[in-house]
This record gives structure tokens, sequence and C-alpha cells, in this order.
């Protein structure tokens, strides 16, 4: 199995975006932003498909 580029540049990005994300979530949940926790929250839900998706079809590359 061939990886393609693209598709691991495209899930280093979203990994960096779900660390992001998490940290935000950690940082507003500490200083009791409930509202902007649960939005991240559900960002890094939204998050965890994307990459799924792009994980899935980057593994069907062929040479």
């Amino acid at each position: 199995m061939k990886r393609s580029y693209v598709s691991v540049a495209l899930l280093l990005a979203v990994l960096m975006l779900n660390i992001i994300v998490t940290q935000f979530m950690v940082h507003q949940y500490f200083y009791e932003n409930y509202t902007k926790t649960i939005i991240a929250a559900i960002i890094n839900l939204i998050l965890f498909p994307v990459a799924f998706t792009i994980y899935k079809k980057g593994v069907n590359v062929h040479e």
C-alpha cells in the first residue's frame, strides 16, 4: 500500500487542528467558559470523521 503525500499532509493538518482545539477546550474549561468548551468539543468530534475519511481515501492510492 502506497500512501499519498497529500493525504499525509492533510492528516497532519487535521491532527494539528485537533491539538489546537483540545488545548483551547482545556483552557476554556479552566476559566469556566463552558459554552466555548462545548463548542470546542463539538469541533473535535467533527474533526475525527474528517481524519478518518482522509485516512481511508489515502490508503487506496495506486502507483
